[in-house]
């Protein structure tokens, strides 16, 4: 006969999710109210808010979706790329294929600007684009590479797709809550992220914001938005600003109360004091792996402080390594994703998990574990 499942209590400095904040579970444990109920509508509103706050925007559209991030990633491309449409999509790492696929599977072309894993993208490389395919109406990139610790510059690569008049798509999973985002300076159109980064919430929502411009395109639409549950025109209805909603699907109630109390931790800190926060951890974890010999993956300049990517020494046993930390420290680090498996290790200092105690038992677990 089956038990209640009971998990140890790990650290989790992986890749994500990562370790939840006590008031953050807490609001889960809260009592169910209806998605409808005038309260929950309430909450819904100034869980808007706390999004705006938190992607500097002032977007109407600004809701967490009833999914994950990947769902948020499929949500915009399917809501503002149509059948043949031309879109630039650079690739960096992982999620720039993922973003690819999603543009072939809503019938359009994807112009492709490969840079080697472990660089940002080449703003350069973007701007040719352009001029090859002055038809493009959209650019894609990711800001924050989940599978290489990277980041790209973002201000920059909006600012040629504005000059270029087209809409712009950002993967801001890694990003929202632990290193600067700033949707509306930069002119972002699309912007999706995930609770369960630096927020420290639990997996399952996906932050969106959508600008005016992106909210125009998706009702000038002359073709149908290829999925139903995604299709903002009616998750607009249910998200919307007055007190009427339109029922459109049961939303995860609990979850959204565990959203809202990551989002007011963030406000109370502040999103400079975070940012200040990641970046002082992530000195700190540097300095102690490079005093174990270890040897980070990616210019200082373009790294991620909430995601650290090591290189992994010759002749040590990726898997074995990870194996250990979590059998024997309750430590969960991450190993590297496509052609860079086995070859780095990624070390994620993020939200609730960012703090001086998480990086000095890294430290002591690894030298512990590699010094065997």
């Amino acid at each position: 006969m089956s038990q209640s499942f009971h998990p140890p209590q790990r650290t989790l400095m992986g890749p994500g999710p990562s370790d939840v904040s006590p008031r953050v579970l807490g609001a889960l444990g809260r009592p169910t109210i209806g998605h409808l109920d005038p309260l929950f509508i309430t909450l819904m509103d100034d869980i808007k808010r706390l999004l705006q706050y938190a992607f500097k925007t002032d977007n109407e559209l600004t809701i967490p979706l009833s999914a994950p991030g990947s769902a948020g990633m499929e949500a915009a491309f399917v809501n503002l790329v149509s059948p043949g449409d031309t879109v630039i999509v650079c690739q960096n790492g992982v999620f720039g294929g993922r973003m690819k696929e999603n543009v072939e599977r809503c019938g359009a072309i994807p112009v492709m600007v490969h840079d080697r894993w472990g660089d940002p993208v080449d703003p350069g490389k973007v701007e040719s684009a352009f001029k090859a395919h002055p038809e493009a109406t959209l650019l894609a990139f990711v800001h924050s590479e989940t599978s290489t610790g990277v980041r790209s510059d973002a201000a920059t690569l909006c600012g040629i797709a504005k000059n270029n008049g087209a809409l712009v798509v950002v993967d801001t999973v890694t990003t929202l809550g632990g290193i600067d985002l700033q949707v509306d300076n930069w002119g972002a159109d699309a912007v999706y992220s995930g609770t369960q980064k630096c927020l420290s919430c639990v997996p399952g929502l996906s932050p969106m914001t959508f600008s005016p411009s992106a909210v125009e395109r998706i009702q000038n639409r002359t073709s149908r938005v290829q999925s139903w549950f995604l299709d903002m025109q009616l998750v607009m209805g249910y998200w919307g600003g007055n007190s009427k909603r339109a029922y459109h699907h049961t939303a995860p109630v609990n979850a959204l109360y565990a959203l809202h109390e990551s989002l007011l931790i963030l406000e109370e800190e502040g999103l400079e004091a975070s940012f200040c926060r990641h970046r002082e951890n992530h000195l700190q974890l540097v300095t102690g792996l490079e005093a174990l010999g270890l040897e980070m993956a990616v210019d200082p300049t373009w790294r991620l402080p909430q995601l650290n990517a090591v290189c992994i020494p010759a002749g040590v046993d990726d898997a074995e390594v990870r194996r250990r930390l979590l059998q024997e420290f309750n430590l969960e680090i991450g190993a590297g994703l496509g052609e860079l498996a086995g070859k780095q290790w990624r070390i994620g200092l993020m939200g609730h998990a960012s703090n001086p105690v998480n990086v000095q038992r890294c430290l002591t677990a690894l030298r512990c574990v590699l010094g065997r």
